[in-house]
């Protein structure tokens, strides 16, 4: 498929097709119709887009964060054939004026970015020991076919808020997934304008080898909305029924494979998934490395805390837990950005550690009082947060997936 020629240098919007989750939140946030999707990939229309940065601040992994300069613009059919970005080619102009045009195409989109950017997790990379993920394996063209293995209530009854844990049994299906990966779910039907739904992404909640060690299956932790099509459906879902999964998506938001690394995981809500399985995969891996995690984990109430139970009886020598409640009656309100400060001198240390990974995942948010905490932390320990953060996202040690 020939490009679109332009006739001096631009600089083209692109999709990581490895790190995206297709979660399709760039494309409904995109105002005039320029992010679309095939059964594989999320792309972006070089004839529509025109950099309003819209699209930025809500992808919760970062890989819409990519831009390559180009003379020949990369065509939606190229686009939706990658399996990864393709690197930067060189580009032809004037002698004299490629260097000046890139050089005032960079100055523009770095003022566009630092706005697009703010309350955005930013582009992450996978720890350095992390293992190799499987990616897009089973696409909307061709699903996984799954058992539903059992679906339980870890919400109070009494309580309006339903949340569950599903579990997914792929009997003889190959579906190799890491700790921090999601899948897509598709609800069956169409949307009101007669398109089919779109697939929802669900955290993995077990480790890669199960639910019990070296059983093929996988769970999901899963709150029901009120007018969610896929989360009711979802969580409706009886043992014995057949679900269409695609996937495993995700290639940064992993667990590092190293017995020195220290994890802050800070969490709400359904949040705690990925850290539901960082946790059993570790207790079964490296059950005798102390002090390895921390856990923030935000909630109304203990009755809507999803794992409570479960979480209480992991020893503490593995994983320091904070709770933290904002609607206990009579007492004062508490998010995990409190915690984090009330745990300050630790924190402090951890921050100074070289092989420390901070990880937080649920609403979106929580997402500026938690980045703010870290600031005060460190700043009362002579630290210069925004160094550290930047530092620590380069070398795979920060991750952000908030929606």
């Amino acid at each position: 498929m020939a490009r679109d020629l332009v006739d001096t240098p631009v600089k083209q919007h692109l999709i990581d097709p490895e790190i995206c989750i297709r979660c399709y939140t760039c494309e409904e946030s995109c105002p005039i119709g320029a992010i679309s999707h095939d059964d594989n990939n999320v792309v972006v229309d070089a004839a529509k887009c025109n950099f309003c940065m819209d699209c930025i601040s809500p992808c919760p992994t970062g890989s819409i964060d990519n831009w390559r300069v180009v003379t020949n613009a990369y065509s939606l059919d190229e686009q939706f054939q990658w399996l990864d970005l393709p690197d930067q080619q060189k580009v032809s102009a004037s002698a004299g004026e490629a260097d000046t045009t890139i050089e005032a195409l960079d100055e523009a989109m770095a003022a566009l970015l630092a706005e697009a950017h703010q309350g955005a997790g930013g582009k992450a990379t996978a720890p350095a020991s992390a293992s190799k993920p499987f990616v897009n394996l089973f696409n909307l063209s061709h699903p996984a076919e799954v058992t539903v293995q059992g679906n339980f209530r870890l919400t109070d009854e009494s309580e309006e808020m339903d949340v569950r844990h599903i579990i997914l049994n792929f009997d003889t299906v190959k579906f190799p997934v890491l700790e921090g990966q999601s899948i897509g779910i598709t609800a069956p039907g169409s949307d009101k304008n007669g398109k089919r739904y779109l697939p929802r992404l669900y955290s993995v909640s077990s480790p890669r080898d199960g639910e019990r060690p070296n059983t093929n299956n996988l769970s999901l932790t899963v709150k029901r909305e009120k007018h969610g099509v896929c989360s009711n459906y979802v969580c409706d879902l009886k043992r014995g029924d057949t679900v269409k999964v695609t996937g495993p998506f995700g290639a940064t938001f992993l667990l590092p494979d190293d017995p020195q690394a220290k994890l802050i995981m800070i969490c709400t809500g359904t949040g705690s998934a990925p850290f539901r399985a960082f946790t059993m995969r570790r207790q079964r891996t490296m059950p005798d490395v102390e002090a390895s995690m921390h856990l923030f984990f935000g909630a109304r109430t203990p009755q809507l805390l999803p794992y409570f139970g479960p979480l209480e009886k992991v020893p503490v020598k593995l994983l320091a837990k904070h709770f933290a409640y904002s609607r206990i009656k009579g007492c004062t309100k508490e998010y995990v950005q409190d915690k984090l400060r009330a745990a300050g001198a630790t924190i402090a240390g951890l921050l100074e550690e070289p092989h420390t990974h901070i990880y937080v995942c649920g609403l979106k948010a929580m997402e500026a009082g938690v980045d703010s905490a870290f600031g005060e932390i460190a700043n009362n320990a002579g630290l210069n947060w925004q160094e550290i953060r930047d530092t620590m996202r380069e070398a795979g040690r920060y991750h952000v997936e908030t929606y």
